[in-house]
């Protein structure tokens, strides 16, 4: 069964919640309340469907965080152009 190592991280699962909350944008809010999910007991079947996303999305982020921390998750600008307007 796959879990979310937060342990490793000196995290808990609210933790995780909290930075689902209050991250700056919607993707890595995403990310962590997915993983809030799994930690809670969902399996990735059932975060997908609430999502939209797709399970191995899910599994893909439960990994990457449990490899690398939490600051793998953190969306971060990959190109293209730059939007016309900025939210702020």
């Amino acid at each position: 069964m796959l879990h979310v190592n937060y342990q490793e991280w000196n995290q808990t699962p609210q933790d995780l919640r909290n930075l689902g909350l209050t991250a700056d944008h919607q993707r890595t809010r995403e990310r962590f309340l997915a993983l809030y999910d799994i930690a809670m007991g969902q399996n990735t079947i059932q975060v997908a469907k609430e999502t939209g996303r797709h399970h191995q999305s899910i599994m893909a982020w439960v990994h990457k965080y449990n490899q690398q921390g939490a600051e793998s998750l953190f969306y971060q600008r990959s190109g293209g152009r730059s939007p016309l307007f900025v939210k702020k």
